[in-house]
């Protein structure tokens, strides 16, 4: 007698099961989304501003950093086997705009 693995990712709990997990992916990303957009609207004041570019690379490796552990938490075999493919694409989507705004200063 076999006994086969019962599947406990049900098709209609699946909607339900993203929305939870999604909410925590979402937490992490506001603040590196926040950071970005302060990284964009950002500009030294004169063009030997060393300070704000100092604080503009900062900033963008906070943002790398925070886009990297929601990259590593979409990387968990709950969410692998839950969330859609494009929540990858966030993590890095936020970390090129971080590093490219942070050095374009």
């Amino acid at each position: 007698m076999t006994f086969g693995r019962e599947s406990i990712d049900l098709p209609e709990d699946r909607g339900c099961l993203q929305w939870v997990l999604g909410v925590p992916l979402a937490l992490i990303y506001l603040p590196a989304v926040y950071i970005c957009v302060l990284l964009l609207v950002a500009e030294p004041i004169a063009p030997g501003d060393q300070r704000t570019r100092d604080d503009a690379h900062a900033m963008g490796a906070v943002a790398l950093c925070i886009s990297f552990a929601g990259l590593l938490l979409s990387l968990l075999p709950v969410y692998r086997r839950t969330m859609n493919r494009w929540w990858y694409a966030v993590p890095l989507v936020l970390a090129t705009l971080a590093y490219f705004a942070a050095t374009a200063l």
